[in-house]
């Protein structure tokens, strides 16, 4: 069967254009975030989602090689990546910080990138990493750390790479568990859709990424944040304001059948649009 294509966003500018705020609210599946009373709930919202995260201390990270570029302005889209790598059965927190370190020095020494290109990894043993420095801080704070993980999209999209190769296999619960977390956690902080939000890698990019498997259970992954943002913000009774509307996008084309295999390599990360990495 097919997989779900979703829409072909040109570039950054062209975000701002078609995802427009009339009034004060964001609609996410049918909870309306924002308005007078909703931006002290929703922040708090936000913050009570915020999962079990381990920083780059706690995985050894190194100092990145240059300094990492902060926006003020947080992403518009969430990214899902595959790593690409083996399904492996280690699901320890000591494996997830090995692969993190593993990563890192693939793109530092052999990409020449200044650190870790995406901003989030979770491991196959569902344990949330923080990839690029100062990416939590950013997070938290609402405003976006510039990556290297989908060329030419790298100023509107935060990346969360999910280990393992998905093009047949079924990502274990525990990964996807923590998906559900991630995605919900970001989508609450960044006033994000999770409908229109959620995309995987190939939506932008030339490349099978994330794999066959995994981008066809992004439908249920955004159904299942919208539910969980829902459960989230049940105890705000009603909002003033308009809901986000989104402009009807073209579709983007199929995948191609084969990709560059590589060691954490999954299709393309940086392109001409992109100015630091």
């Amino acid at each position: 069967m097919a997989a779900e294509k979703r829409p072909e966003i040109d570039h950054p500018k062209a975000v701002d254009r078609r995802l427009m705020l009339r009034g004060t609210v964001l609609a996410a599946g049918g909870v309306l975030l924002g308005g007078a009373l909703g931006v002290s709930a929703v922040g708090q919202a936000s913050a009570a989602a915020t999962p079990k995260l381990y920083t780059r201390s706690n995985w050894k990270a190194r100092s990145p090689k240059g300094a990492v570029e902060v926006l003020a302005k947080g992403p518009t889209h969430i990214v899902v990546h595959h790593t690409a790598t083996g399904n492996v059965s280690d699901t320890s927190t000591g494996h997830a910080a090995g692969l993190s370190r593993s990563i890192q020095g693939y793109h530092m020494d052999s990409n020449g990138w200044i650190d870790t290109g995406q901003q989030l990894t979770i491991s196959r043993g569902g344990h949330i990493m923080e990839g690029r420095d100062k990416s939590l801080q950013a997070i938290r704070e609402g405003r976006h750390v510039l990556g290297a993980h989908t060329a030419d999209h790298n100023s509107h999209t935060i990346g969360i790479e999910s280990e393992g190769t998905y093009t047949s296999a079924t990502p274990p619960k525990a990964l996807m568990s923590a998906l559900v977390d991630t995605c919900t956690w970001l989508c609450l902080v960044y006033r994000l859709d999770p409908q229109e939000a959620i995309v995987g890698h190939r939506d932008y990019n030339a490349t099978n990424c994330p794999g066959d498997k995994l981008y066809s259970m992004l439908p249920k992954l955004r159904d299942d944040v919208g539910s969980r943002m829902r459960e989230q913000l049940s105890h705000l009774s009603h909002f003033a304001g308009e809901e986000l509307t989104v402009e009807q996008l073209p579709s983007y084309p199929d995948a191609p059948e084969a990709e560059r295999v590589a060691t954490f390599f999954h299709g393309p990360a940086l392109g001409d649009l992109d100015t630091s990495f």
